[in-house]
């Protein structure tokens, strides 16, 4: 059958082949889209030569190439018998500037988040939510250049939610009542290393706008939970503090 998922362009180099579950029909995919395109023109496929594939949300498998033309690439596929573990790490993040965010959503996928959730802080401007960057449709080709690049097959769940206060006082405690719960702050004193073993924790953590929270939020936040950390004594933009703080937790997630 024909791919659904279109992708524009190349921008990125695919180490997973990754595939919708409404792809795979009797053990074969047959692409057409810019997955085909790069299975022929930078992986130089030809019949028989075997890709790493993953489904979506799935588990992940070998890809033995049965064909390919200038139309369209068939792949036989199997699929392993075992589900990747889903990222152990949420993110409560006050929408950044659209511009920001648009080159964030890969770098989130790839690095490894289960749930984000897009909050508006005090501080930041009503209009980032007209933006296009937040429509699924623009959001998901980015999650998908993301996975695809790191190798991963676990789809972020998004989140929208313009408004601060409902959002933490009538909807936050039913989604993340069992998780650990980091604010990042520069007041904050502490770092993830003075933590203990994360063993069998899910993790939330919560980056303010570039203006930072203010102290009614992080008092909210603090009522519910939400534990000081800091990175120091620079005063890092929100793509900056995300990506380094994504990157700690990873590390010291997969050494507890």
């Amino acid at each position: 059958m024909v791919a659904s998922a279109r992708w524009s362009r190349i921008l990125f180099r695919m180490n997973l082949i990754l595939l919708q579950p409404e792809e795979v029909q009797d053990c074969r995919a047959v692409l057409s889209d810019e997955r085909a395109k790069h299975i022929r023109k930078v992986l130089k496929a030809e019949p028989g030569k075997e890709l790493r594939i993953g489904l979506l949300n799935g588990p992940l498998g070998i890809g033995t190439v049965e064909s390919v033309n200038v139309h369209e690439v068939v792949l036989n596929c199997i699929f392993e018998d075992t589900l990747p573990a889903r990222p152990s790490v949420d993110l409560l993040l006050a929408m950044p500037r659209p511009k920001v965010l648009k080159r964030m959503w890969a770098q989130l996928a790839a690095l490894g988040v289960g749930k984000i959730v897009l909050l508006r802080a005090e501080k930041v401007e009503r209009y980032y939510f007209d933006s296009h960057v937040i429509d699924p449709d623009f959001y998901n080709k980015l999650l998908m250049e993301g996975l695809q690049q790191a190798r991963c097959i676990h789809m972020p769940e998004v989140r929208i939610e313009p408004l601060f206060k409902p959002y933490i006082e009538d909807r936050f405690e039913s989604e993340f009542s069992n998780h650990w719960k980091l604010l990042a702050d520069p007041s904050g004193e502490r770092r993830i290393r003075d933590f203990q073993s994360l063993e069998n924790r899910r993790v939330l953590l919560a980056i303010g706008p570039e203006g930072g929270w203010t102290p009614y939020e992080v008092q909210m936040l603090k009522t519910r939970g939400f534990e000081l950390i800091g990175m120091g004594d620079r005063i890092l933009r929100t793509d900056t503090a995300t990506i380094g703080l994504l990157s700690v937790l990873n590390e010291r997630w997969s050494g507890s």
